[in-house]
C-alpha cells in the first residue's frame, strides 16, 4: 500500500470519532456484511446518489480499501446513480492528495479512471454510470443509497438483497467557493473513516476458526 496512503489510514483511524447516531445508521450494513461472511459467501456493495460523480465513488473506494486492510478478500464494491453523468474531477484530486495512484485510461465526456492503492493490485475503475449498469452486479448484492435524493427517486433497485441508507451531504455545495478542497478533503476522510469503522467491527469468520 502507498506510503501516503497508510499515513492517511493511521490519520483517520486515529482521530475515528463515530457518534452514536452515526453507528446505528452503519450497522445495517455491518450486519448485511457479517452474514455474508458467515455464509462465506462474496460481498457485493453497490453505493448509489444521484449522478454517481462525488459520493458514490468515495464510498465505493474507501469501502473498497477497507476490505483489504482488514482483510476480507471477498468483498466488491460497486457504484452507479440513478443517471450516469461523470466522475467530478475534484474527487479524483482529493484521492490523489490523500495517497491514491489516480489516472485516466479513457478521455471522454465519461471518463474512466484507474485508482490504485499499491503498486501490485488490480485497480478499482471509476467512471460514472447508472445502478444497473453491466458493470455492476445483477442480484445479490445490498444498494447503498448514499443520497436522500437517489433513495426518494429510486424506489426500487432491481436485484438488491438489501436496501440500506447510509446518505453523506453533498460536497457539491462548496463548488466555486475558496473552501472546495477543504470541503471535499473532509467529506472523503468521513465517508473514510464510517467505512473503516464498519469493516473494523466485522468479525472473520476464518480467523475465528483457527
Amino acid at each position: 500500500m502507498y506510503k501516503n496512503l497508510v499515513e492517511t489510514i493511521k490519520s483517520l483511524l486515529y482521530n475515528q470519532n463515530i457518534k452514536d447516531e452515526r453507528k446505528i445508521v452503519l450497522q445495517p450494513l455491518i450486519d448485511f456484511i457479517q452474514g455474508k461472511i458467515n455464509s462465506n459467501v462474496e460481498v457485493n456493495l453497490n453505493f448509489i446518489c444521484t449522478h454517481n460523480s462525488r459520493r458514490s465513488h468515495l464510498s465505493q473506494i474507501w469501502a473498497q480499501l477497507a476490505a483489504v486492510y482488514y482483510g476480507f478478500p471477498d468483498v466488491y464494491c460497486y457504484s452507479g446513480g440513478t443517471e450516469e453523468t461523470a466522475l467530478f474531477p475534484k474527487i479524483t484530486e482529493i484521492l490523489s492528495d490523500q495517497g491514491f495512484n489516480v489516472f485516466k485510461i479513457a478521455d471522454t465526456d465519461n471518463p474512466v479512471y484507474a485508482i490504485k492503492y499499491s503498486d501490485n493490485c488490480l485497480p478499482i475503475i471509476g467512471f460514472s454510470k447508472k445502478y444497473d449498469n453491466p458493470f455492476n452486479p445483477i442480484s445479490d448484492f445490498a444498494a447503498i443509497m448514499t443520497c436522500s435524493q437517489a433513495d426518494s427517486g429510486c424506489p426500487f433497485i432491481a436485484g438488491a438483497e438489501k436496501r440500506i441508507l447510509i446518505t453523506f451531504e453533498d460536497p457539491k455545495v462548496s463548488d466555486n467557493t475558496r473552501d472546495q478542497t477543504k470541503v471535499y478533503a473532509s467529506r472523503s476522510l468521513e465517508i473514510a473513516a464510517e467505512l473503516f469503522y464498519v469493516f473494523s467491527m466485522i468479525k472473520n469468520k476464518r480467523c475465528n476458526q483457527n
